[in-house]
């Protein structure tokens, strides 16, 4: 999502009178907008003397957000999706991949909600490195709360490639190891501006028939919404 300045030009109605209006409320983005009481944001445009264009701006903002969602699907629909020849990726965890009857599938959200030290962390570790280690891809993993562990990473791959010789153990493991792309985030602004930066390079890197992203973990979620919802919240993680 962008700033509601870079909309200007494609929405006339986002002026920089309504983009003065936004930021007397402290919104300066799409994002801000869904994060906002609208209710209370329509009212105040009440009391200024362009409310009904300012009202028409807001209307407009919302337009945009919903055009960004995915439309609704009926049962039949989402189970086609659901039959689908959809890659899987493994999460190395037998017990798991049982459960999710083969693993990950790519293009659909998995979250992992547990208790302080319960082993997210180490789950999606692994998993990343078990997607890493057998050629399935790039991972990129959002790391909330510098809980990333480049030598845990380099443990579970070694794991995985037990069987190999050395040397060519180590040249799986260096390999696993720059195949996974870690990016530090600490506010769910920061999260929205490296999603929207990663996903703008993939298009362009796929366009290119360079490298593909099937896995990208947040680890964790509830760590950068629980500020903003006002709560400590539980931990989870989705990768």
């Amino acid at each position: 999502m962008a700033p509601l300045k870079s909309l200007e030009l494609e929405y006339p109605i986002i002026d920089v009178n309504f983009q003065n209006f936004c930021a007397s409320h402290a919104i300066f983005s799409v994002e801000d907008f869904v994060l906002h009481d609208l209710y209370q944001l329509a009212a105040f445009a009440e009391q200024q003397p362009t409310s009904e264009r300012l009202k028409e701006g807001i209307t407009q903002v919302l337009n945009i957000i919903d055009n960004l969602h995915q439309p609704w699907l009926n049962g039949l629909e989402l189970l086609e999706d659901s039959l689908q020849n959809k890659q899987v990726l493994s999460t190395g965890f037998e017990g798991v991949d049982l459960l999710l009857q083969g693993g990950l599938r790519e293009g659909q959200l998995t979250e992992l909600v547990g208790p302080s030290s319960s082993g997210k962390t180490q789950f999606c570790l692994q998993t990343a490195a078990n997607v890493a280690v057998k050629n399935m891809g790039y991972v990129a993993y959002l790391d909330t709360g510098n809980s990333f562990s480049p030598q845990r990473i380099a443990h579970f791959a070694g794991q995985i490639s037990e069987s190999a010789f050395n040397q060519t153990k180590q040249k799986i493991i260096q390999k696993a190891m720059s195949s996974i792309l870690c990016h530090s985030v600490f506010d769910i602004f920061s999260m929205f501006d490296v999603l929207r930066q990663l996903e703008f390079d993939l298009r362009s890197q796929m366009d290119r028939g360079e490298y593909r992203v099937p896995l990208l973990i947040v680890d964790s979620i509830s760590s950068l919404i629980s500020p903003v919802l006002g709560g400590s919240g539980s931990q989870g993680i989705d990768p």
